[in-house]
């Protein structure tokens, strides 16, 4: 029955349908009271109401549908408030309120609800606090409150969730920093605060998140530093940073993430130095230092990354040593032939590199190579007609090359070159 967006009310005989496991009232834009005697069906497992947007008020009979085990609420922008009858639906696991945009506290008794396992508030606008009794919730394994505009603080108790294993605050502009909220969250595996533009820094407690595989920290504008605690986590695959545009520096330690196989950089402008001790990211695969526009050098040890398929330099303008003291990025240092598994490397906007070099020629699994920008570059090397499988090359903008060698023209798989 979705997408019917005249229907202003829905019949009372719907709820003859004794055995209705399913009700899909999604988009009934017009609707706005769902009748009392619906909440006959005691067999209905799941409740779709996304996007009904005129909709009032919901039944305190509601509770009555003991079977429910989801309720999609999400853009029901007209929507006064909860029942507090809710807590009554013993079965319910999945409460979705995205875009409630005028709640501003959950009803406590939510919180009673003892097999709910996942909550979803993003876009939750008024949204500022949670309750402290949702420690209740052992069962509890996802939290979404992304873009909850107006959340200042995480509840102390929110450690106790020891099932929970992912917890989405992107966009909680207001939120600040934290105490102890995470501490013990031992089972959590995806941590995103990407765009929590006020987050300065971490405390201690991420030293306990021993199952976190996944941190995204990206577009976080005011992080100045990352914790030491941070090396722990020898499970963490992906570290995104980017967009963190006032962290300075990195603690050594970083290389003790011997699991990292992505660590995103690109934006931090204010980023000067790179952690020498690199030799331990054995399982790093791709490394994105694009517009890092303060990056002076980058350590000798990167050429050991020998799992290293994408790197990405783009718009690194200030980078003068690249794996070795090189006084200005002019060469490609003879360390870079280590890198067979090198898939994708990007040079864009290293405007004093001059030559290519025949260090390319180790490179054997190189695919795409983008050199635009490269203001000075003045030749390239022949060995670059011997890679089997390049299919992109972009020179675009490479003001200063006068000639390209004859046997790129006879390149068996180049499909792009610009």
């Amino acid at each position: 029955m979705s997408g019917c967006s005249n229907l202003t009310s829905l019949p009372n005989e719907l709820a003859n349908l004794f055995s209705l496991e399913e009700l899909f009232l999604n988009v009934f834009s017009s609707l706005i009271n769902l009748p009392k005697k619906f909440t006959n069906l005691f067999y209905l497992r799941k409740l779709d109401l996304r996007y009904c947007s005129s909709l009032i008020s919901l039944p305190n009979e509601l509770a009555n549908l003991s079977s429910l085990k989801s309720l999609y609420l999400n853009g029901c922008l007209n929507l006064i408030n909860l029942p507090n009858e809710l807590a009554n639906l013993s079965s319910l696991k999945t409460l979705d309120l995205s875009g409630y945009s005028s709640l501003k506290n959950l009803p406590n008794k939510l919180v009673n609800l003892s097999f709910f396992t996942r909550l979803y508030l993003s876009g939750c606008l008024s949204l500022r606090s949670l309750s402290n009794e949702l420690k209740n919730h052992s069962f509890f394994k996802k939290m979404n409150l992304r873009n909850c505009l107006s959340l200042i603080s995480l509840p102390n108790k929110l450690a106790n969730l020891s099932s929970l294993t992912t917890l989405n605050l992107s966009g909680c502009s207001s939120l600040s920093s934290f105490q102890n909220e995470l501490k013990n969250l031992s089972s959590l595996e995806e941590l995103d605060l990407n765009d929590c533009s006020s987050l300065t820094s971490f405390s201690n407690e991420l030293a306990n998140l021993s199952s976190l595989r996944r941190l995204h920290l990206s577009g976080c504008s005011s992080l100045r530093s990352l914790s030491n605690e941070l090396t722990n986590h020898s499970s963490l695959t992906i570290l995104d940073l980017s967009g963190c545009s006032s962290l300075i520096s990195f603690p050594n330690a970083l290389a003790n993430l011997s699991s990292l196989t992505i660590l995103d950089l690109s934006g931090c402008s204010s980023l000067i130095s790179f952690p020498n001790a690199l030799t331990n990211l054995s399982s790093l695969r791709r490394l994105y230092l694009s517009s890092c526009s303060s990056l002076i050098s980058l350590p000798n040890e990167l050429a050991n990354l020998s799992s290293l398929t994408t790197r990405d330099l783009n718009g690194c303008s200030s980078l003068t040593n690249f794996l070795n003291d090189y006084s200005s990025l002019r060469n490609l240092p003879n360390e870079l032939a280590n890198l067979s598994c090198l898939i994708r490397l990007y040079l864009s906007g290293c405007s004093s590199l001059t030559i290519l070099s025949n260090e390319l020629a180790n490179l054997s699994s190189l695919r795409s190579l983008d050199l635009s920008g490269c203001l000075s570059l003045r030749s390239l090397s022949n060995e670059l007609a011997n890679h089997p499988f390049l299919t992109t090359l972009d020179l675009s903008g490479c003001s200063s090359l006068t000639s390209l060698p004859n046997e790129l023209a006879n390149h068996p798989s180049l499909t792009t070159f610009d």
